[in-house]
């Protein structure tokens, strides 16, 4: 058994001793070697043996000694753990009724959807499907500086991937019309009025909750002015507001704008509209014609329930539920787009499927399933409390969904020649997964190998080792390169090493991605990129394919010269 088994075991005997009062039991500790390193379900003889002397061994020692031998050598293992806690299903609705809940995502297509676009839509989408209702996608498309049809698209691929289906499909510019016709009535009604004051007025007088000049314009100079916004006011000389409350304690309430003159060309439209709406406008009213019964979006938006619910009133119109739930973020991953385009500019990043950010792209190209995030999200269930949750735990209910379906390779990094006599085969056959029938690979061997160079240095002249699936050798010479003969027998507690024969060996880059920003701190050191070999059978994969490397760790085949490490 290599040094590396032996230490993790050892590890998990300690910590399981010292969290147990100091003592442990053999059949726990295979338990849980079992349940990270699932290779070895099929030599559980092998290990049970050395399990047996090292729980033994540790539950000798005292719990202070446990300690002390914890805190020199694993010390990760008393570090807090955060543990995002797995449950089924989402709380009741407020209100539902069996086959009438609607529910929609309202994404704006100005940038490549992420883990919280994620969160959104598959809540939303769980919760019709929880009630036999309906689901819409909407594109909150009505900012035409911001939005591109290239983040339109990326968005329906996004979710096309994720899996999540809609039974609406539309754009909020599909009801621009609509929007002027309600904005005339609050107009009409005294409810809103239109604004020519500077963009720095208005929010000194928001700050000090003071009433512009403008709030006191009649009905008919409102009317006149929103002319004037259709063909003689450019950008920034006019806004349409709402009449909320100056005094309010709620900032959003102060006299909110519900339309602005946007001059720039939108990407379906062109330039057939020059005003337009407020996402709180247009959202209120979206959600009212469109039937929804149920809007949940994350909880920045929460101060705006007020003012969505007060544009309603004042048109008269029906008033969904409003429900919040708080956005997810992974530790060191941003999802802002403020944060993620500069480092695209400075090509401190490659582009938006760089597998170190937590958009859809990048997830799914780093080797994340649909269905390990849909799982991730739905264990979060509905709360408010910030979500900042540590990349591991997405990679737990990965792991459940790529284990089963893993080719299991082999791969060296930092190679070194192995060349051993007497082999007396010319070629094995290696199953393809350890527990599920993926069938075999046939390797051809003629004892030229390349070795790990980690396991090298390991490696002296009079040793035996096991090439794993091929058999022992003792080795003859060492140095630069190692010579070593082909012995009979079947030693257990020898190391076991992974090996490529120099022949047929295929050299790809692995690419390591780690945390992207340490704080506020980018991490210079977030990509590593290793040279290493593996097995011919690698070019018989597919691209997108998940591969185990044996004793290195998941990772997804980017192309045929190329992997991404998904996780351990």
């Amino acid at each position: 058994m290599d040094d590396e088994i032996k230490r993790e075991i050892r590890k998990m005997t300690l910590q399981n001793a010292f969290e147990h009062g100091g003592k442990t039991r053999d059949k726990i500790i295979l338990g849980k070697i079992l349940g990270t390193k699932p290779e070895f379900r099929t030599k559980v003889k092998e290990i049970s043996g050395e399990i047996s002397e090292i729980v033994a061994s540790v539950n000798q020692l005292s719990s202070e000694e446990q300690k002390k031998e914890i805190d020199e050598n694993f010390p990760e293992v008393l570090a807090p753990k955060e543990k995002i806690a797995e449950r089924e299903g989402l709380p009741e609705l407020k209100n539902a009724i069996q086959g009438k809940v609607i529910t929609r995502f309202p994404p704006e297509p100005n940038g490549y959807p992420h883990i919280g676009h994620a969160k959104a839509a598959i809540i939303n989408s769980e919760y019709a499907k929880m009630y036999g209702g309906k689901f819409i996608l909407r594109m909150d498309d009505t900012n035409p500086e911001a939005e591109r049809m290239e983040y339109h698209a990326a968005i329906k691929v996004g979710l096309e991937w994720l899996g999540i289906e809609f039974d609406i499909v539309k754009s909020t510019s599909d009801d621009m019309e609509l929007f002027y016709e309600k904005g005339m009535e609050l107009i009409n009604s005294g409810k809103a009025y239109v604004c020519t004051c500077k963009r720095e007025d208005i929010s000194k007088n928001r700050r000090e909750r003071k009433n512009c000049k403008c709030s006191m314009a009649d009905i008919d100079k409102n009317n006149k002015r929103w002319g004037k916004m259709q063909e003689k006011f450019k950008q920034g000389d006019a806004v349409v507001r709402f009449r909320g409350d100056m005094k309010a304690d709620n900032a959003v309430m102060r006299d909110p704008v519900l339309f602005r003159i946007i001059e720039g060309k939108h990407y379906t439209l062109g330039e057939k509209y020059r005003i337009w709406p407020s996402y709180d406008f247009a959202v209120a009213i979206e959600d009212s014609m469109d039937g929804v019964t149920h809007a949940f979006r994350s909880k920045e938006f929460e101060l705006r329930e007020e003012l969505i619910d007060a544009i309603l009133d004042a048109l008269s119109m029906r008033k969904p539920y409003q429900g919040f739930f708080s956005r997810l973020e992974f530790k060191g991953m941003p999802i802002s787009k403020r944060v993620i385009k500069p480092l695209i500019e400075e090509g401190k990043v490659s582009w938006y499927d760089d597998p170190r950010l937590p958009t859809l792209e990048a997830l799914r190209r780093r080797g994340i399933k649909p269905e390990a995030i849909r799982k991730f999200i739905m264990s979060l269930g509905l709360t408010k409390a910030n979500t900042l949750a540590p990349f591991d735990a997405l990679e737990a209910f990965n792991r459940k969904f790529v284990d089963p379906d893993s080719i299991r390779l082999f791969m060296v990094s930092n190679a070194k020649k192995l060349t051993v006599k007497n082999l007396p085969m010319s070629s094995i056959e290696i199953p393809n997964h350890p527990v599920n029938d993926m069938g075999k690979r046939k390797i051809e061997v003629d004892g030229n190998f390349y070795i790990s160079g980690e396991d090298s240095q390991n490696i002296k002249e009079g040793m035996r080792i096991r090439l794993l699936g091929l058999g022992n050798i003792s080795i003859t010479k060492e140095g630069e390169e190692l010579e070593g003969e082909f012995v009979e027998g079947d030693q257990t507690k020898i190391a076991k090493i992974q090996w490529v024969p120099q022949k047929t060996a295929h050299q790809i880059k692995m690419i390591i991605p780690k945390v992207l920003f340490n704080g506020e701190e980018f991490n210079e050191n977030s990509l590593e990129e290793l040279d290493v070999y593996t097995e011919s059978h690698y070019l018989q994969l597919k691209e997108g394919e998940e591969i185990q490397f044996v004793r290195f760790g998941y990772c997804r085949k980017d192309s045929q010269n190329q992997a991404i490490f998904t996780h351990k």
